[in-house]
């Protein structure tokens, strides 16, 4: 009979390839984690593993087993999720990973309806980067969490993981407003809402709001604000510039979106913002939408998307985003798309 712990340490080398990645993601020791998979071996019978030198990689026969590996975890969040049915409400620790914006704008009602209809329930509550969630839920140390991707940066397929949709928000231009000419408008003229046409932005790009994203290339000869390297969305604003045909002169690199938009109030250059990082956005700060947006999805393992718990807050989530979309405290309000299908994509 095959060990299920010793299977989930399978199918982790097989995501993260080396057996010290697998002892730091789950709390082992490294010689722990290769006594367990020898373990294994003996108890399938035949090599699973090959090493070469330091390096260990799997045999044919371990490929083999690790989609059967994937199935009997599945089976196992399945189980759980029916046993909770036969106890008298949800009870207990309940681990939600987040990204910064969410956790501000969406999170806080979300746990108070949660707190409503479930008080026995113990939410705790954790930032985590979306490019983290995969590999933390994998090791149980979250129990559902919420992610995001972007046009330009689209989710990529991670083994033993669901995610269900939850909602689409817009993407602004932040740019510093242009000053009012010297000389006054004729009489009788309307004004420009914003930013004026025709005026100048951060390296003499033409601040226009009300830009659909095709404008983007205007842009090129401004400095810009991009989040930090290897995140989502410093992903995104640099792929969203190259598709434009330029490659963003970065001055400034910062994960805070508040930051960023006091950075371009103060003439330092601009950014792609999405709805709801725009917290109380200065008002010398022209803000255009852009043809492009933001997804936020729902993430758990494969199989838990039935346990009450995760079932519950999804619910709470729903209701908040429906009940009043998020406008970032000051910023623009809409649209944030609200998509309540509930369908489950395994990625």
């Amino acid at each position: 009979m095959l060990d299920v712990r010793r299977l989930r340490l399978l199918r982790e080398l097989a995501l993260r390839g080396t057996i010290a990645a697998v002892a730091e993601a789950l709390a082992f020791t490294p010689s722990a984690v290769s006594q367990q998979l020898s373990a294994l071996e003996r108890e399938a019978g035949v090599p699973l593993l090959e090493r070469t030198g330091r390096r260990v990689t799997l045999t044919p026969a371990g490929q083999r087993l690790v989609p059967h590996a994937e199935a009997v975890l599945e089976r196992l969040e399945l189980a759980a999720a029916e046993l909770v049915d036969a106890r008298q409400g949800l009870a207990g620790p309940l681990r939600i990973g987040t990204f910064p914006t969410a956790a501000r704008a969406i999170l806080p009602a979300a746990l108070v309806a949660l707190a409503d209809r479930h008080p026995r329930l113990e939410p705790m509550l954790s930032e985590v980067d979306p490019a983290a969630v995969a590999d933390a839920l994998r090791a149980g140390e979250l129990d559902v969490a919420l992610v995001h991707d972007y046009d330009f940066v689209p989710s990529l397929a991670e083994p033993g993981l669901a995610t269900e949709p939850l909602c689409a928000e817009a993407m602004y231009l932040a740019s510093l407003t242009p000053p009012e000419p010297p000389a006054a408008a004729p009489v009788g003229a309307r004004r420009p809402t914003g930013a004026r046409a025709g005026a100048a932005g951060p390296g003499g790009a033409p601040a226009c709001e009300g830009d659909d994203g095709s404008g983007l290339a205007r842009w090129r000869d401004a400095t810009w604000i991009t989040a930090t390297p290897g995140t989502l969305c410093h992903a995104m604003t640099i792929r969203a510039c190259q598709a434009a045909g330029f490659a963003p002169r970065v001055r400034h690199q910062v994960d805070e979106f508040a930051t960023v938009l006091a950075l371009v109030a103060a003439g330092q250059g601009v950014a792609l913002v999405p709805q709801l990082g725009l917290v109380h956005p200065p008002p010398q700060v022209t803000l255009a939408p852009m043809a492009m947006s933001r997804r936020t999805r729902i993430a758990f393992r494969s199989g838990a998307g039935r346990h009450p718990a995760v079932a519950a807050v999804a619910a709470a989530l729903r209701a908040v985003v429906a009940e009043d979309a998020p406008d970032g405290h000051g910023g623009p309000r809409g649209p944030l798309t609200i998509d309540d299908t509930g369908r489950t994509t395994v990625v």
